[in-house]
């Protein structure tokens, strides 16, 4: 059985669960001991003992305990990926990928150690200086999602550490092997007990314990729409600093000029990969008229030759859908879409099993045409391999129908026009725009968020990740 890491030490959980692999239902990737709330009130109070210390540790102590991670994780890639793969359903190459970016992240933070920053300014004020300064929050709680086991946690953990926060993570139920692994390294690194905390269990238990203990400063979430709005309302009661990374709805645009072949490649990429399970997947296709007819045909014959099957085989394209519960929600969508007036023009079918013969949840990628921008299929985070498709008139309308929905977290647009390019950037309501490229599929180094529904509060990963993990501090100082 795999524990809990608190205070320095392994703990086993009041409960067990069972970690079971989506390409094979038979196969048992391990248990993992589930916290309560006792126990996740035990991890605050190690992590609230051990900030005052790692609070004044010195960035290049911090540097070389992250960079030691992002080593580890590198040189790790294939045993990690193979690990991520076999509990969450991403192809191997997707998982080794993601392992690579969670590496690398850890690396960025410990050069961000060394890279405080900070301002000195003269006061109006004669003989008068002015210091800003940033300095770490206290208890950070971490709540992630199961899509991305291992990067998620990654840009959130990293930076919290590397500005000098005490860390309680929470990982998501399904996915508890990845968050596991990453914990054993960090148990490893060199951090002082309780520095760094891991509760594994369930959202009622360990997540409610986080939210509503007054030692834990700050939360960072990314889950879904409905929790992020219980994190939000939890966090506000007791005036604690709150992070949401939520759900998307998110566009591909295709112009009349665009590139076929490139934009069929993007559309495919955005809504299949990742077997959809992806908050910056393209779940909606929004086609000018001139191009409509061609672009659909060439993706019915390109999911034609879409392998689905064990995430571990070689040659596959489309890994199982998480879990049971994923794929009947994935299935009812494709069963409203259509009797609403959409029409299915390919897959959406579940399969009992792969071509390799072994039971999972698998179902193939359905594609959905003529729907129309009311229907609960254009309106609703499906998060699985099921794409719709509107029509539009012309880029004005295609722009109108992107920025029609609650969410705003990545958009993209197929175009040969510089045009109609830079005017997209500009006018997309979306925290991150993509030209002629997947809206899946970002740099570790850089801002990821979203608009409206998607997101609230600063901007993860890159340097803009200190404006949620640490405080400003204006001092000034009378020579």
């Amino acid at each position: 059985m795999f524990k809990n890491f608190i205070d320095g030490s392994w703990l086993a959980g009041p409960q067990v669960s069972r970690n079971i692999n989506p390409s094979d239902t038979r196969d048992l990737v391990g248990e993992y001991a589930q916290a309560d709330a006792a126990q996740t009130r035990l991890a605050i109070a190690a992590a609230e003992a051990a900030f005052a210390g790692w609070s004044l540790s010195t960035p290049q102590q911090r540097f070389d305990l992250l960079d030691a991670v992002g080593s580890e994780m590198l040189g790790r890639r294939s045993e990690l990926g193979d690990l991520l793969a076999r509990e969450e359903g991403k192809t191997l190459p997707e998982a080794i990928g993601e392992v690579v970016r969670a590496g690398n992240i850890f690396k960025f933070y410990a050069g961000e150690a060394l890279r405080p920053g900070g301002e000195a300014l003269p006061s109006v004020r004669p003989g008068v200086g002015v210091e800003i300064t940033r300095e770490p929050l206290g208890v950070v709680g971490i709540i992630t999602p199961w899509n991305f086991p291992i990067a998620i946690p990654a840009w959130k953990i990293a930076p919290a550490l590397a500005y000098g926060n005490c860390v309680v993570f929470k990982p998501a139920e399904l996915v508890p092997g990845s968050a596991w692994a990453l914990a054993e390294i960090l148990s490893r690194a060199g951090l002082p007990a309780g520095v760094f905390n891991l509760v594994m269990g369930r959202g009622s238990e360990v997540g409610a314990a986080l939210l509503d203990d007054a030692r834990v400063t700050a939360i960072s979430f990314t889950g879904s729409a409905a929790t992020g709005r219980k994190v939000a309302t939890a966090c506000v009661a007791r005036m604690a600093k709150f992070q949401l990374e939520m759900g998307g709805k998110n566009p591909m645009v295709v112009l009349d000029d665009a590139d076929l072949d490139l934009a069929v490649n993007c559309a495919v990429n955005s809504g299949y990969f990742s077997t959809g399970q992806r908050c910056t997947a393209s779940s909606r296709l929004i086609v000018t008229e001139g191009i409509h007819d061609r672009f659909v045909a060439a993706m019915v014959e390109r999911l034609k030759f879409l392998r689905v099957d064990d995430a571990r085989a070689a040659g596959t394209d489309i890994g199982p859908v998480v879990d049971q519960n994923q794929l009947s929600q994935n299935l009812e969508y494709v069963d409203i879409a259509q009797k609403e007036g959409g029409r299915l023009a390919h897959g959406g079918e579940a399969l009992a099993q792969g071509p390799t013969g072994k039971p999972g949840f698998y179902m193939t990628p359905a594609l959905i045409v003529d729907t129309t921008a009311e229907m609960r299929i254009n309106r609703e985070e499906v998060f699985g391999p099921v794409v719709s498709v509107l029509r539009a008139r012309n880029y004005e309308e295609a722009l109108c129908l992107a920025n029609d929905t609650p969410f705003g977290l990545a958009a993209g647009i197929a175009t040969t026009s510089l045009k109609h390019a830079t005017h997209f950037k500009r006018h997309v309501q979306a925290g991150m725009a993509m030209v002629n490229l997947p809206t899946a599929g970002v740099d570790f180094h850089v801002p990821f968020g979203g608009r409206k529904g998607s997101s609230y509060g600063p901007r993860e990963q890159g340097r803009y990740a200190s404006e949620f993990y640490t405080a400003v501090k204006t001092a000034y100082t009378q020579a």
